[in-house]
């Protein structure tokens, strides 16, 4: 099968916002108090955040150079998360409702800003009506088809028990079905019942119609049907041919990119590699050892370490599978990328302009453009600071370089599509060279803190001029154009034009 991607993902900056904690509207009703805004956030509370608070941002994000948004999900539920889904059918009224959510999408397309919303179709909430209906009627229910009920409940012997004494401090329980990671509150969703797959395709094509641009796909290894995915590809591509489909896998993953199932997966392999290399010496292996795939998968590397691991990772898909990933170097899921690095606001500038600079759809986690912090979650989803400034200086000084480097990357087609080679590494600094239609730029970066000098092909280096990277200490072309000398924790942008 040909692999087709979406042309417009090729030159998308994406902007993953966790809705409750972004931003709040007046003109979104408050049934009651919420947490406060800017103290520390626990596992259940809810600080308030609205869809319409982000649209009275929005300005804010265009002016920083995002060009598409990344939403966690939004639909009814009774967490602050909302992967618990009680109604896959109507926004939450928390966040505006519909109506919020038909502005945000309409004021973001006007501005040029794709959006794509995050699916959970492995599991449902507790309080999803077809599992309420299965609570209340038992064996009569209808849609007790729609959930993975044990044996003996199926046989009559014992009822489901959705709201178990014990589990939240492990002790075993039985509830009579399968739940997500054996969560009670997150029934798993039976999807090979034709009844099952036809309303989450309904739920799929129902917000593409909406207007959406594409769906981030949760836990999707989880579903076993096998059949799913690909029947899910062709409900969404009927609706919207040029809509982005993005799997949450945490691993390489060449097996779901054949152009059958999705266009990308996050891509957490080229995060790590980022964070091992800058962070380095001063990675925080406490705060890694709070995330377990960080505690599997985060180490500090070297500069041809970093380089081998960039030029595997592009080898491994197909060209247009990569200039679609989307890149991170943190998340919702993940403690955020300063704190990884020992809460070093210049070693994050120095990710964020790698992260910036290489193949495929960056996608930036709300505030980590204005250097914020936070162990794993839920400390990773502090409330966005209320103006830019309260960010403080070194949140400015982020956001500038920020900024600068998505101008960048939006004027020279270099930094954004084609192809990347490693022209040298040593030590802890490697030179890349990017290529595309025509244009060419070498993007150096040394994460240590001696200075180093590396000696390139002439040929790298023919033709290009340097760019003034505000914020960052800046390396230097030398000995003929033959050598890049980079001071302690600098970098260096050359371009061809």
């Amino acid at each position: 099968m040909s692999v087709d991607t979406p042309n417009w993902v090729r030159d998308a900056v994406f902007y993953q916002v966790f809705p409750d904690r972004f931003a709040a509207s007046a003109r979104v009703p408050k049934p009651g108090p919420f947490e406060p805004w800017d103290a520390p956030p626990t596992q259940a509370g809810y600080k308030g955040g609205d869809l319409l608070g982000l649209a009275e941002r929005l300005d804010e994000l265009v002016d920083l150079g995002i060009n598409a948004l990344y939403l966690n999900p939004i639909f009814s539920a009774t967490s602050n998360h909302r992967y618990n889904a009680y109604d896959y059918l109507e926004v939450d009224p928390l966040l505006g409702g519909d109506a919020a959510f038909r502005e945000l999408l309409d004021a973001a397309h006007a501005r040029g800003m794709r959006v794509v919303l995050d699916g959970v179709f492995n599991h449902s909430g507790r309080g999803f009506w077809p599992f309420q209906h299965v609570i209340e009627a038992g064996l009569a229910s209808p849609y007790r088809d729609w959930f993975y009920l044990d044996g003996d409940v199926l046989e009559g012997q014992r009822g489901i028990d959705a709201y178990p004494v014990g589990w939240q401090d492990g002790s075993h329980v039985r509830t009579g079905y399968r739940a997500w990671w054996g969560i009670p509150s997150l029934p798993k969703l039976r999807v090979e019942s034709p009844a099952v797959r036809e309303f989450l395709f309904g739920v799929a094509e129902q917000w593409l119609r909406f207007g959406i641009d594409g769906w981030r796909l949760d836990v999707p290894e989880e579903i076993e049907d096998a059949s799913f995915w690909p029947e899910f590809r062709a409900r969404v591509r009927a609706v919207n041919p040029e809509a982005y489909l993005v799997g949450e896998i945490w691993h390489e993953a060449p097996e779901w990119l054949h152009g059958d199932r999705f266009d990308a997966v996050m891509n957490y392999p080229l995060g790590l590699a980022i964070l091992g290399f800058i962070g380095g010496s001063s990675l925080d292996h406490d705060v890694i050892a709070g995330q377990s795939n960080y505690a599997r998968g985060l180490v500090a590397i070297d500069g041809p370490a970093f380089g081998a691991r960039v030029e595997e990772l592009m080898r491994l898909y197909d060209p247009a599978v990569t200039a679609a990933q989307l890149n991170l170097i943190g998340s919702h899921d993940t403690p955020r990328a300063r704190t990884v690095m020992g809460g070093d606001a210049g070693l994050l500038r120095l990710a964020m302009l790698l992260h910036l600079t290489l193949p495929g759809a960056p996608s930036i986690y709300y505030g980590d453009e204005l250097a914020m912090e936070g162990r794993a979650d839920p400390d990773c989803r502090r409330g966005y600071p209320g103006t830019l400034d309260a960010a403080g200086p070194e949140g400015v000084a982020t956001r500038d370089i920020v900024r600068w480097l998505l101008a960048a990357r939006r004027e020279r087609v270099a930094l954004r599509r084609g192809e990347v080679r490693v022209a040298a590494a040593r030590e802890q600094a490697v030179a890349l060279v990017r290529e595309a239609e025509g244009r060419r730029a070498l993007v150096a970066v040394n994460s240590g803190a001696e200075p180093v000098a590396l000696d390139l092909d002439p040929a790298s280096l023919a033709g290009l001029r340097s760019l003034d990277l505000p914020g960052i200490t800046a390396g230097s072309v030398s000995d003929g154009g033959t050598r890049v000398a980079l001071p302690g924790r600098a970098a260096l942008i050359l371009i061809d034009d």
